[in-house]
């Protein structure tokens, strides 16, 4: 079990609350209110249909608290957990209603968050040894970053920059726009504060030749292949931190980490995972 620290609440309330609200609509439920009668119990069962780790379970059971907050719910297989199928993850027992409104609120939740944390686990793993990192970056989805690379974290892996404002990253288009490398470098290590790192996105190794002359502490390697990423660490000789960065999948990850790269960082990690397959299944009372 991976030892992270939970998120507080305030940091995904607002993503749960919309949610539901975008599944209630103007009339809320109308099959469960149509069908079940008031005073109907049940309990149903988060289970496992696959192996994966679960990440997101406080996040997606917050669905049922904001729906009715006195459901007993009750944690099996904390955040962390590997799980295989059939495993028992949670429980929530109460009202039958309010259960079956929140179910698909806290199972897309979830599936997605254990997909995250899933594939992370399996590309640490195939990169074990090596002395590499994988992280994640910001190609996110929209609302959902702080849960996204929470789940990165929980699976193994660590975090890129959470925003803008976070660090300083030189890309392709910043060199453009500023007029070059040097001067994009020169010009933010005269504007930022002593506090935010400078990364510099290249593409060859002309373009690192010409950045190991200035002042920054990390370079981001563009679709290199491994024999390239290789030369670039030689290159770089310890004096700044290397990513390795583009085109880099499960069958490739552990090449590119054996090149000496300090990162590895995959934006299709949170953009495009598959979702973990976990079910709800209803007992009833």
């Amino acid at each position: 079990m991976t030892d992270i620290p939970p998120l507080y609440p305030l940091m995904y309330e607002g993503v749960v609350r919309a949610a539901l609200l975008e599944d209630l609509g103007r009339a809320g439920d109308v099959t469960a209110d149509a069908c079940v009668p008031t005073e109907a119990r049940a309990r149903a069962v988060f289970a496992a249909r696959g192996t994966g780790v679960v990440a997101g379970l406080d996040a997606a059971l917050s669905a049922f608290r904001h729906l009715d907050p006195t459901l007993e719910i009750s944690v099996v297989r904390p955040d962390g957990t590997r799980v295989g199928k059939g495993d028992t993850i949670a429980t929530v027992t109460g009202a039958a209603r309010p259960i079956l409104s929140g179910e698909r609120t806290a199972l897309n939740l979830l599936g997605r968050l254990c997909g995250i944390a899933s594939q992370t686990r399996l590309l640490v793993d195939a990169i074990a040894g090596t002395g590499a990192h994988i992280v994640c970056t910001r190609k996110t989805t929209p609302g959902l970053r702080a849960l996204e690379k929470y789940a990165v974290r929980v699976g193994g892996g660590a975090n890129h920059r959470f925003g803008l404002d976070d660090a300083v990253l030189i890309k392709d288009n910043h060199i453009v726009a500023a007029g070059g490398l040097t001067a994009a470098v020169t010009r933010a290590k005269a504007s930022v504060g002593h506090m935010l790192k400078i990364e510099v996105e290249v593409d060859t190794l002309d373009q690192l030749s010409e950045l190991l002359a200035l002042p920054v502490d990390a370079v981001l390697l563009d679709n290199m292949d491994p024999p390239t990423l290789r030369e670039a660490v030689r290159m770089v000789g310890g004096r700044m931190i290397t990513e390795a960065s583009g085109g880099v999948t499960p069958e490739t990850v552990r090449a590119v980490a054996e090149t000496g790269v300090t990162l590895i960082s995959l934006g299709w990690l949170t953009h495009s995972v598959k979702n973990f397959d976990v079910g709800l299944d209803f007992e009833p009372l």
